[in-house]
């Protein structure tokens, strides 16, 4: 099962990117950040022509998560569990019925967090501590599942082309990464730098400055696997090459395949 994680940054503006990538890379099930659509707006007919279910979690204009699946999904829930007004579309779960297990999916766009300190920080941590809460309750399900998406968070220093650019970004600034590692160690497989470690691996490239041109990029997007998940894992790597095509995102896919 292979399963990819994009932050398309406007499903409408890249429909053509996202199409052409759906159709070369046939991915099972495509985690999506940042549609920035509401839910009635999203053009879900396009995907289901291709053969995908659609579940959607969106608001206007910005934020927004969607899963595309060419297998059945079951138990659709919206919002991380924790606060009840936080009106931000950022996370959705679902399971996925594969041939010889079912896996829960979590498709998430955390927080980005600047400026830091300040409220959209702040708002960035407790964030995380919720995801830390959810991601308790469902190791202690023990079934396989999997937290995928933009994460906003540059976790080590060889995650950025220039990490000393980064040092006073709610990104990469140590309460974050204390708090990526707390999820991590709760027991989870960080599934690229299990299979790629070391330098010049990147998911996210400016649009500005020449980012892309100069490969000034940085490693945000991220897949974590529960210990039985994890088990399952055959493959996993970026598509890098399509940041370089027209009108693309500024993020690039990650996916894992699962032997599932």
């Amino acid at each position: 099962m292979k399963i990819a994680s994009f932050n398309i940054n406007g499903v409408k503006a890249r429909i053509a990117a996202l199409s052409d990538w759906l159709d070369e890379a046939q991915p099972d099930v495509a985690l999506l950040q940042e549609i920035k659509s509401v839910d009635e707006a999203f053009p879900r007919e396009h995907f289901e022509e291709r053969g995908y279910q659609v579940e959607t979690h969106g608001q206007k204009g910005f934020n927004g998560v969607a899963i595309l699946s060419k297998l059945p999904l079951e138990d659709v829930t919206r919002g991380l569990p924790g606060d009840d007004e936080d009106e931000q579309a950022r996370w959705i779960e679902a399971t996925v019925v594969g041939d010889t297990h079912a896996l829960r999916l979590c498709g998430l766009y955390l927080p980005n967090g600047n400026p830091a300190p300040g409220p959209k920080y702040d708002y960035k941590l407790a964030w995380m501590e919720r995801m830390e809460a959810r991601a308790r309750a469902l190791l202690a399900e023990e079934m396989p599942f999997l937290m995928a998406g933009d994460y906003n968070v540059i976790p080590q220093a060889e995650d950025a082309a220039k990490p000393e650019a980064w040092e006073e970004d709610a990104l990469y600034l140590p309460q974050t990464r204390a708090a990526f590692r707390r999820i991590l160690n709760l027991g989870f497989t960080e599934a690229f730098r299990t299979r790629h470690p070391g330098p010049g691996h990147y998911s996210f490239w400016d649009y500005q400055a020449g980012a892309w041109q100069r490969n000034n990029g940085i490693r945000i997007d991220h897949v974590l696997l529960s210990p039985q998940a994890a088990d399952l894992m055959t493959d996993v790597q970026i598509d890098r090459e399509i940041r370089g095509r027209e009108k693309p995102s500024d993020h690039v896919p990650v996916w894992v395949d699962l032997a599932c």
